[in-house]
């Protein structure tokens, strides 16, 4: 009885580490980035304005909330070609004219990590948007069609900070 028990804790053992293996191993890291001609302050304004998104962003086309630490975010993301679906995330951080990061997901099946950086640079702003989705589910969803179009949010908020009156 002892020899079929050590049996199953060792099948349990490797079946937990082969688990932990494709978790740790299904990770996508997505990176845009972009030089607007305008200060970190007005590109840090029209971020934290999520009232306006409907205007401009062609991704994140709604959002409930502020961009406060710990707040919940209520996001209507739209993929390219489908129809708007929410992805709820916390604002886990925020250094004012620099840095917002949020996230959300279930832990262990998707999660995302999602960061807006601003640094100033020759009297313009960086914005780097730098993500990173991890999970198991990460090994059945076409994740391919989020960096463009992150890059196409960031062209849609140049042109929103560029032609501010």
């Amino acid at each position: 009885m002892a020899f079929l028990a050590s049996k199953w804790l060792w099948a349990a053992v490797v079946l937990i580490g082969v688990l932990v293996g494709l978790f740790i191993n299904s990770r996508t890291v997505m990176h845009t980035e972009i030089v607007i001609d305008a200060p970190p302050e007005d590109v840090w304004a029209v971020l934290m304005d999520t009232e306006k998104y409907p205007e401009w962003n062609p991704v994140f086309v709604e959002v409930d909330g502020t961009f406060e630490v710990g707040a919940s975010l209520a996001n209507q993301v739209v993929e390219p070609g489908k129809d708007a679906v929410t992805m709820n995330a916390t604002v886990k951080a925020i250094e004012p004219l620099k840095w917002i990061n949020q996230g959300g997901g279930l832990p262990g099946v998707i999660t995302f990590d999602h960061n807006y950086y601003l640094e100033a640079e020759n009297g313009g702003t960086r914005v780097i948007q730098h993500e990173v989705d991890q999970g198991f589910y990460m090994y059945f969803w076409d994740s391919s069609w989020v960096e463009p179009a992150y890059a196409s949010v960031n062209e849609a908020l140049k042109e929103r900070v560029e032609n501010l009156d």
